[in-house]
């Protein structure tokens, strides 16, 4: 059964093209499927499409001019296994008015090649694994800390197996069959000392060393896996005064049922450590599929001191949020909130946990986790 997505296709549509990337299998062409009933589409992994296109890339333009389409959306699913017809899109925009929905899970390949990216002719969104908002009453909080939230794997009846073949499709599909490095192998055991710093600050040196890899190779895979949209970094919000901030980016993942089937783990146990971690993952996924749906841009960091306080996410440059797993909250847990409120630069300050009701305590407001993504989507936060 088809899950409605929060992301609004047609809308973006209605203004100008539209670049659409997102890792494999979250949907993109479901998306396409089921909000733009009867736009022509030309699905690149369709070998005949491909291989009349490759051969001669104007013939899109040629068909799509006895359609006779005007001011009309046209589709074109994972564009980076023909970056060439960005030239022809160009025309077609240009000449005939028409936008384009153009889909990948690899920016990579479009940069690397110097593809024409269409001068500011597209907008760029992402499409992630599905959110809790979209999956409302079916929402199931152990199912989607453990197995994550790929829809595939989310509805399947044997998650850890597909979860299983999906990473080795990652590196079969994405790595092997694009070409994105040599060393497939070493790639591996680089891809899963990356699984076990999730959600940790970045230390490219022990990583190198972990994977035994050299670190300029790490730097490569690190990269890789950002422009495939398998991992992205969490910038540190540094404007803290009275306690130095440390600079350096925290890691994670795109879904944390990925993360832990790279890993090889076991299934996930609601009172050990890698619950907490995985809850962490969890609100990550759902702050950073907002920005990406709601507000492109809008910041998100997280704050770490010197001296060993932190706190999760800083959303906006405003509203601190630390994220615990726990179903009673104690001073401890408070503990970063209320050492970052000394600087006097927070609007809000949120303890996010598995709580049952709302309360304050002192500056720091404790919502259930429920509550908070109900207000996240809501807007809440946005000022």
């Amino acid at each position: 059964m088809y899950v409605a997505r929060q992301l609004d296709l047609a809308a973006v549509l209605k203004q100008k093209s539209c670049f659409l990337f997102g890792p494999r299998q979250t949907g993109k062409t479901s998306l396409i499927r089921e909000t733009l009933p009867g736009v022509p589409v030309y699905n690149l992994l369709d070998h005949r499409t491909w291989l009349n296109l490759s051969t001669n890339p104007s013939r899109i333009r040629e068909e799509l001019d006895a359609s006779g389409l005007r001011d009309a959306v046209v589709a074109i699913d994972e564009i980076q296994k023909l970056p060439v017809l960005l030239d022809e899109v160009q025309l077609l925009i240009e000449t005939r008015g028409l936008r384009f929905l153009l889909t990948g899970s690899s920016a990579r390949k479009l940069k690397r090649s110097g593809a024409n990216l269409l001068g500011g002719r597209a907008r760029s969104r992402t499409l992630h694994p599905f959110s809790w908002v979209e999956l409302g009453a079916a929402f199931d909080l152990n199912k989607a800390l453990g197995y994550g939230l790929l829809p595939h794997i989310y509805g399947s009846d044997d998650p850890a197996e597909d979860l299983r073949n999906y990473v080795g499709a990652y590196l079969r599909e994405e790595i092997a069959a694009e070409g994105l490095t040599r060393n497939v192998p070493a790639f591996a055991r680089f891809l899963e000392v990356a699984a076990a710093c999730n959600g940790r600050m970045i230390n490219k040196t022990e990583v190198a060393n972990d994977a035994k890899v050299p670190r300029t190779t790490v730097n490569d895979y690190f990269e890789i896996l950002k422009d495939t949209l398998i991992g992205s970094e969490l910038e540190a919000w540094t404007r803290s005064r009275k306690r130095k901030a440390i600079e350096t980016a925290k890691f994670y993942l795109f879904d944390g049922g990925v993360a832990r089937a790279i890993q090889g783990l076991p299934p996930l146990a609601p009172k050990s450590p890698d619950f907490g971690d995985m809850f962490e993952q969890f609100i990550f996924h759902e702050l950073r599929t907002w920005i990406d749906t709601r507000k492109p841009g809008f910041p998100l960091n997280y704050w770490r001191s010197t001296s060993g306080y932190e706190v999760d996410f800083i959303l906006g440059g405003h509203t601190a949020i630390e994220v615990k797993a726990t179903s009673s909250a104690g001073r401890r847990d408070l503990r970063g909130l209320e050492a970052l409120a000394e600087e006097g630069l927070m609007k809000r300050l949120i303890l996010v946990c598995r709580e049952d009701v709302p309360r304050q305590v002192g500056r720091v407001l404790v919502l259930p986790w429920r509550v908070f993504l109900q207000q996240l989507w809501e807007d809440a936060f946005l000022d």
